[in-house]
């Protein structure tokens, strides 16, 4: 596995940390995929779970689409991957789904989070669901959203083939 991530700084400003944070969780995913056959991405963790290492990179294209581009920034978006009509949709439909597509949404989706991110201040406000949330707070759920999640690609990996990591 190829890893090229850098590790967060010790010291900086609130954002410096917080971006560097995510963008170590974003890395963390990408490791625990890197190498991986299409089949090997979509290899369930265990029975009755749907749970894959596809279905997080999908899942994870979701909720970067969600939280920066729908609640931060207020696009009017539908949801990834069939959500709106089911909302496990990203980790059920991963048989069939392509591998590359996914990787390209997910990436795709952080460039554009990136972008919004950068042009906001940390106080800046969204919507979501009529909940109002700022930009700190959605950046910390992001962290926390990733960290969680690579906890389950680090098992998933691990079962694939052995590989463990940070």
């Amino acid at each position: 596995m190829i890893d090229s991530r850098i590790p967060p700084p010790l010291i900086g400003d609130e954002l410096t940390i917080l971006n560097n944070w995510l963008e170590w969780h974003r890395g963390t995913l990408a490791v625990k995929c890197a190498g991986l056959s299409d089949e090997e991405l979509r290899l369930r963790s265990a029975p009755p779970s749907t749970l894959s290492l596809l279905g997080l990179v999908r899942h994870m294209a979701h909720v970067e689409r969600s939280w920066f581009r729908r609640v931060l920034n207020g696009e009017d978006l539908p949801k990834l991957w069939n959500k709106d009509v089911d909302n496990d949709a990203d980790f059920k439909d991963v048989d069939t789904a392509s591998v590359e597509e996914a990787f390209a949404t997910w990436q795709a989706e952080i460039e554009l989070a990136r972008a919004i991110s950068a042009a906001k201040p940390l106080d800046a406000v969204g919507d979501r669901n009529g909940q109002e949330c700022t930009h700190r707070w959605i950046l910390v759920h992001m962290i926390e959203e990733y960290a969680r999640h690579n906890g389950h690609a680090d098992l998933l990996r691990e079962r694939i083939d052995g590989v463990t990591g940070e």
